[in-house]
């Protein structure tokens, strides 16, 4: 019998991101080509099409519309980017996002800085922190179809530190240094995840409403007290009880969302091995993005849009 095998999505390699973007000018040229799809620039500013090529400048505009003096506002391809007011050449921004995309479970910005050969660790510190605040500028759908949701906590306890680094606060959640992130993933689909401020029913069933649709085939929790009254919203709402080993009936099981919570932990151990609750979204957006975006041929374009 012949075996089914998935088909394998070609993303850019490395090759072909060399051959892609070989010097500045490309990298400026793929950027109008995805920002300005439709092939008309609009002004940063005011959302003006009025605006006029710059004379001697290449990728540079004049706009009069939002020049109040009508002395022309000059920007340029960058402008209203996170590649705005940095030193750098977007030919690193390219290649920086490349590495980030090309890397399942995230790199840090050490490994950044050093395969990049900058300056200083801040530099790509602040780089990789812009790229994850373009790739959260994602708009979504409601979910359909079969859906699970459930939480997990990223994080250890202050006990476990370092003892110059403990805040000697033990006992219950004084001790914890843990955070909490919810998900929803639409199988075979999309995660949309967020970070909790709390962990209470307000909290958890405000996410579930707000991105999860009321007409699913069915919506698949564990039996956390916080999911208790879905059932009046999203009446095919089902659950399974891990405290009694249970994790799988029929169709129910919350095993899609568990195998992208595992993606972030490993991400978090092995690669950054330490996030704050500070950036904690900026971290879970960038899996997400990965995520979302893993059968994207063009995910590199996808996240050049974003930025």
């Amino acid at each position: 019998m012949a075996k089914n095998h998935l088909k394998r999505i070609h993303q850019m390699t490395f090759a072909d991101w060399e051959k892609a973007f070989p010097d500045e000018h490309s990298c400026a040229a793929y950027l109008v080509r995805h920002r300005w799809p439709s092939g008309t620039v609009r002004c940063p500013r005011c959302g003006s099409v009025l605006v006029k090529p710059h004379g001697t400048m290449e990728f540079n505009w004049l706009c009069n519309a939002c020049s109040p003096s009508g002395t022309n506002y000059r920007f340029s391809v960058i402008a209203g980017t996170i590649f705005e007011n940095t030193n750098k050449p977007l030919r690193d921004w390219f290649r920086v996002i490349h590495l980030m995309l090309t890397s399942k479970k995230g790199i840090s910005a050490l490994q950044i800085h050093r395969m990049m050969g900058f300056g200083s660790y801040k530099t790509a510190w602040y780089m990789c922190h812009r790229v994850r605040a373009g790739l959260a500028n994602e708009e979504f759908r409601k979910l359909i179809g079969l859906v699970e949701v459930d939480e997990t906590y990223v994080g250890g306890k202050d006990k476990n530190r370092h003892a110059d680094r403990r805040q000697h606060a033990y006992g219950g959640k004084k001790d914890s240094l843990k955070f909490a992130v919810i998900g929803a993933v639409e199988r075979k689909g999309n995660v949309v995840a967020r970070v909790l401020d709390k962990v209470n029913s307000a909290t958890m069933q405000s996410f579930v409403h707000e991105v999860v649709a009321t007409d699913v085939s069915l919506l698949t929790t564990d039996d956390a007290l916080g999911y208790r009254g879905l059932k009046d919203t999203h009446p095919m709402h089902g659950t399974v009880d891990h405290g009694r080993r249970q994790y799988v009936t029929g169709a129910l099981h919350t095993n899609t969302i568990e195998g992208f919570w595992s993606l972030i932990k490993r991400g978090v151990m092995g690669s950054y091995h330490k996030v704050s609750r500070k950036y904690l979204p900026l971290y879970v957006a960038e899996f997400q993005f990965r995520y979302n975006n893993r059968t994207n041929p063009d995910i590199f374009g996808e996240a050049i849009r974003g930025c």
